[in-house]
């Protein structure tokens, strides 16, 4: 029989509670899941790609069918190269939903019957995003109720560093 890869892409800068939280229902559903982040020169990243690279593969060590990786390009084709067959997102709230289903139907297209899987965190995670947890980085705040120790950790180390 053969086992179900799914795909979990992202920016995940910074990778937060609620990306962990589908990850780890991906993984109890799915027989592999491969969180693959985006390199995305037009955004302004808080942290590089092997930060995130690091801080993730941490987030997620005790999950043993999940593995972290990078890529550039489209999506339906690095899900080809990582042998996957299926692409997982999280929807947080109703005005998510507009923006993936029209990403679902670009992959679905591009990727010749490649199907999305749409999961949602669990409700103390539902309003948690990269964005508030930059913002409340970027102004000093305590951060660290949106992200997993190891990402706090590593946050806390880069604040200090620059100050």
């Amino acid at each position: 029989m053969a086992k179900t890869k799914a795909l979990f892409p992202g920016s995940f800068d910074p990778f937060t509670n609620g990306h962990l939280d589908v990850v780890e229902t991906a993984s109890r559903i799915f027989d592999a899941v491969h969180i693959s982040i985006g390199r995305n020169a037009a955004k302004k990243s808080l942290l590089s790609i092997d930060e995130r690279l690091e801080c993730i593969s941490e987030a997620v060590a005790h999950l043993e069918n999940v593995s972290v990786g990078a890529f550039s390009g489209l999506v339906a084709d690095y899900v080809g190269k990582e042998d996957a067959s299926i692409i997982v997102r999280g929807l947080r709230q109703a005005t998510d939903f507009e923006y993936e289903q029209r990403m679902a139907i670009a992959n679905d297209l591009l990727g010749k019957n490649l199907p999305t899987v749409f999961l949602t965190p669990h409700l103390e995670n539902l309003l948690t995003s990269s964005t508030i947890v930059r913002d409340i980085y970027r102004h000093g705040g305590d951060f660290g109720h949106f992200v997993p120790g190891s990402v706090r950790s590593f946050l806390e180390k880069k604040r200090s560093k620059q100050k």
